[in-house]
């Protein structure tokens, strides 16, 4: 069984790295390692105005959520397909909902369900319907086009 790593480093200092493999087209790890930010250990974000960008609430970034994403087995018809995977990752105990995903003019040859992705407006997906993503929970779904879209977290709210 052969197997792609990916890592991404974001803006907010944190590596991700996803194994996936091409043959099934499964997870097979998926883990996120926060590194030290720039900021003071109070909280502040080393500016004077205290505060993270992606601050939430007291306790919840939107950076708490993980959108994962790679290659799968294409559809029969040869269209290429992906796998997204979502996770909250947040160690507070808080759960996020009503989660908005920057995506493009998304579509897909192959049916998504759309209680748990599906596009509201351009640039704007919903993530399981509104509902809440509890802390550790993950959800998944496939993809068909011809290319990659780029998703990433835009908003969502937290309950703790």
């Amino acid at each position: 069984m052969e197997a792609s790593k990916f890592e991404v480093l974001s803006e907010s200092s944190i590596k991700q790295e996803m194994i996936i493999s091409n043959e099934k087209g499964t997870f097979n790890n998926a883990r996120k390692l926060l590194q030290s930010a720039a900021g003071d250990d109070d909280g502040s974000d080393g500016n004077g105005e205290g505060g993270d960008a992606n601050r939430i609430g007291h306790q919840c970034t939107k950076n708490d959520i993980v959108i994962y994403q790679g290659a799968t087995l294409p559809l029969p018809s040869g269209i290429p397909a992906y796998a997204v995977q979502m996770v909250n990752v947040g160690v507070s105990g808080c759960s996020l909902y009503n989660i908005h995903v920057r995506c493009g003019w998304f579509s897909s040859a192959r049916m998504v369900n759309p209680t748990v992705f599906r596009r509201v407006d351009y640039d704007d997906c919903l993530v399981n319907n509104g509902g809440a993503l509890r802390p550790g929970q993950s959800l998944s779904f496939q993809y068909a086009n011809t290319y990659q879209y780029p998703l990433s977290i835009n908003s969502a709210y937290c309950i703790c």
